[in-house]
C-alpha cells in the first residue's frame, strides 16, 4: 500500500469502524442495564473466547492497533501463540498463506470449524482478560445476546446459555437494535477499506484472530 494520503484514508476508515463498534458497546451496556442479572456477559468473562471463528479484515486491522500497544514481552508471547495456531491450520490447508484470507479457501473447510476446540484466544492474558479489549472484533461485542433488529428481523437468535436462564430474550423488544443499518455501514466501510488496500472493492474478506496479527497491511495482496 502506498504511504501518505492512502494510509491516512485507511486510518480514517478504521476510526469510523471503531466508532461503529463503540455504538454497539453502548447498546450492550444498555441491555445489561435493562436486563440486569439476566445477563452474565461483561468485560472480564472469557468463557466463549475459545476456538477459531472468523472476523473481517477490517477487524484484523483494528486488532493490530491494539496489539502494537502491548509491551514487548507480551507482544512476543502472543505472536508465539498465534504462530502455533497458524502452523496448525497450514498443516490442514498448505495453501493457507499470507495474507491469510479465508475466502480464498473452499467455503466448507473454514465454515465448519470444530466446536469442541477449547484453545484459548491468543489475545487472552494468563488471567483470562482480553489484552486488546478496546479493539476487539465486532463478533466479540455481539456474542452472548440475540441480534434482533428494531423491525423484528432476526440476524441471530443465538445467545449465551449463561444468560436468560428463566426468560426468553427474543421477546424482549427493549434489547433490539438497528442491526440492519449497522451491518450496512460495516460493509460500506469494509468495501472502502478493501479498495484502499487491494485496489478493488470486496465485501467478503475474513480471517481468524491468530492470523490477524500476522497480516502485512502495509502492502496489497
Amino acid at each position: 500500500m502506498p504511504s501518505g494520503q492512502n494510509t491516512e484514508a485507511v486510518q480514517a476508515v478504521v476510526a469510523q469502524y471503531q466508532t461503529l463498534l463503540q455504538n454497539l458497546d453502548r447498546w450492550f451496556s444498555d441491555c445489561i442495564r435493562l436486563a440486569g442479572e439476566q445477563i452474565t456477559c461483561q468485560q472480564g468473562c472469557s468463557a466463549c473466547c475459545r476456538g477459531l471463528f472468523e472476523i473481517s479484515l477490517l477487524d484484523a486491522r483494528l486488532l493490530q492497533e491494539g496489539f502494537t500497544r502491548l509491551c514487548a514481552a507480551t507482544h512476543k508471547q502472543v505472536l508465539a501463540r498465534s504462530g502455533r495456531r497458524i502452523r496448525e491450520l497450514q498443516s490442514i490447508w498448505p495453501e493457507f498463506q499470507p495474507p491469510y484470507i479465508l475466502n480464498n479457501l473452499p467455503h466448507d473447510d473454514w465454515q465448519q470449524m470444530p466446536e469442541e476446540d477449547q484453545t484459548p484466544c491468543p489475545l487472552l492474558s494468563e488471567e483470562g482478560a482480553c489484552l486488546v479489549y478496546a479493539q476487539r472484533p465486532m463478533t466479540c461485542r455481539l456474542h452472548g445476546l440475540p441480534n434482533i433488529d428494531g423491525s423484528g428481523e432476526s440476524f441471530s437468535d443465538d445467545f449465551c446459555t449463561l444468560n436468560f436462564t428463566d426468560s426468553n430474550p427474543l421477546k424482549m423488544t427493549e434489547l433490539r437494535y438497528p442491526f440492519r443499518e449497522t451491518f450496512r455501514q460495516e460493509f460500506d466501510l469494509l468495501g472502502t477499506f478493501s479498495t484502499l488496500w487491494l485496489g478493488q472493492r470486496q465485501l467478503e474478506l475474513d480471517t481468524f484472530i491468530p492470523c490477524a496479527l500476522h497480516i502485512d497491511f502495509t502492502s496489497g495482496c
